[in-house]
């Protein structure tokens, strides 16, 4: 019976050691096999500004932004500049005045009586003065030639305001015409006189410049 007991207790043993020993081999194995554990995360890299970024550029607080195109203002003129005072002086001022044979006072006395005598004798007046005093004066003789362009456009008015009346439907209107344009041409003369009498070269609105 003790035999029998020792018998099974060693195969016991021995069963019991040989378990553990393939327990301990499958283990190892199993520790072989597993990959090491990974990291999930990736590592951080600090980011690095790059050379063009704004950070790198210092502030500069006393730069101003560049103007556009079109904010560009003209430049001022400062008081007291020759270029400030051309812009100032009047455009209708004469250039030709004292510049010819006859006195300044003699040419805007003229240059009057040249669109004065306009009004009242038509071209012959203009005509006259012109003939006599524009080798003398340029002045003379560019306000003489002035007011005879304007007296000649006058008279064609009147030719074609004898016309008109002429023809039956319209011939009525040549009554308003006639007067009307006697006393246009007499107040433009007027005008003319008095801007010649100041030294200003004189221009009509309306007249057909034939002689220049």
């Amino acid at each position: 019976m003790p035999e029998i007991v020792y018998s099974i207790i060693a195969k016991a043993r021995l069963f019991g050691l040989s378990f553990a020993s393939i327990n301990h081999i499958k283990f190892t194995m199993s520790d072989q096999d597993t990959p090491p554990p990974k990291d999930d995360e990736p590592p951080k890299v600090e980011d690095s500004p790059s050379p063009g970024s704004p950070s790198d550029v210092p502030a500069d607080s006393s730069s101003e932004p560049a103007p556009e195109p079109g904010d560009e203002s003209p430049p001022q003129l400062e008081e007291g500049s020759p270029d400030a005072a051309d812009s100032e002086a009047p455009v209708a001022s004469s250039n030709v005045l004292g510049k010819g044979k006859m006195s300044e006072n003699d040419e805007k006395t003229m240059g009057m009586l040249a669109h004065i005598l306009g009004g009242v004798t038509c071209f012959l007046g203009p005509l006259i003065i012109w003939l006599i005093k524009k080798d003398e004066s340029p002045f003379v003789d560019d306000q003489g030639k002035e007011a005879l362009n304007f007296q000649i456009s006058v008279l064609i008015a009147y030719v074609a305001a004898g016309i008109i009346g002429v023809i039956p439907v319209v011939g009525c209107l040549s009554a308003l015409l006639i007067p009307a344009i006697g006393i246009a041409a007499l107040i433009f003369a007027i005008l003319g006189g008095l801007e010649a009498n100041k030294g200003i070269i004189y221009r009509y609105p309306f007249a057909l410049r034939l002689i220049s």
